[in-house]
């Protein structure tokens, strides 16, 4: 999978998720809660009966709801599980938080730049052929988009919005491999078109 410059700097509005009714919902919640307190109340006094242990019956009350308040943060904080191997992934994620363990167009454009970067350190050939061509096109496409044109049809006008450092870079190959310092200020350069 892809993604164009365009995919990535754009930007559409979502609309609002639905609003869920919660008339019944939560008086529901609320005696499902308590059902299961008394239900769990019941269990542990009699266990406690068998044994031959008397505890007051609000003390068990306090530990049972305690524990159950206790469970009920830590499933709510809790982070989601980890996607199955092989299952397909959701077509959105509408929840609002980022899932680090899912695949998306953000992590596959960073991973297709990071890959190459490390294939071709130290290998000036490789740079120039993999590398070079994708930042003459981001190049061309900040171009298209904020004045009209690339460098192929208008290079006098591509030139001059670039620069003498960068379009010489993104027209001729290297002779070594640009190190971190270097790219980094190429990608500022390309950033001010």
């Amino acid at each position: 999978m892809s993604a164009s410059i365009e995919d990535l700097l754009t930007f559409e509005e979502e609309p609002p998720p639905q609003a869920r009714a919660t008339g019944g919902g939560r008086v529901r919640g609320v005696l499902r809660s308590l059902a299961v307190a008394g239900a769990l109340t019941a269990v542990v006094v009699a266990g406690l009966r068998t044994v031959g242990l008397q505890v007051s019956l609000a003390v068990v009350v306090a530990g049972v709801v305690a524990l159950l308040a206790v469970r009920r943060v830590t499933a709510a904080l809790a982070p989601p599980p980890p996607p199955r191997v092989g299952a397909r992934a959701p077509a959105g994620e509408e929840d609002g938080h980022y899932h680090w363990a899912s695949r998306d167009a953000l992590r596959a454009a960073i991973n297709g730049w990071e890959r190459p970067l490390d294939w071709s350190s130290g290998r000036p050939e490789r740079f120039a052929e993999r590398l070079l061509p994708r930042l003459g096109e981001l190049a061309d496409e900040r171009l298209r988009q904020r004045h009209g044109f690339t460098r192929e049809s208008d290079p006098a006008r591509a030139r001059a919005l670039l620069g003498d450092r960068l379009s010489t870079f993104l027209d001729t190959p290297p002779r070594r491999t640009p190190s971190p310092r270097d790219l980094a200020a190429i990608v500022a350069e390309l950033e001010k078109i």
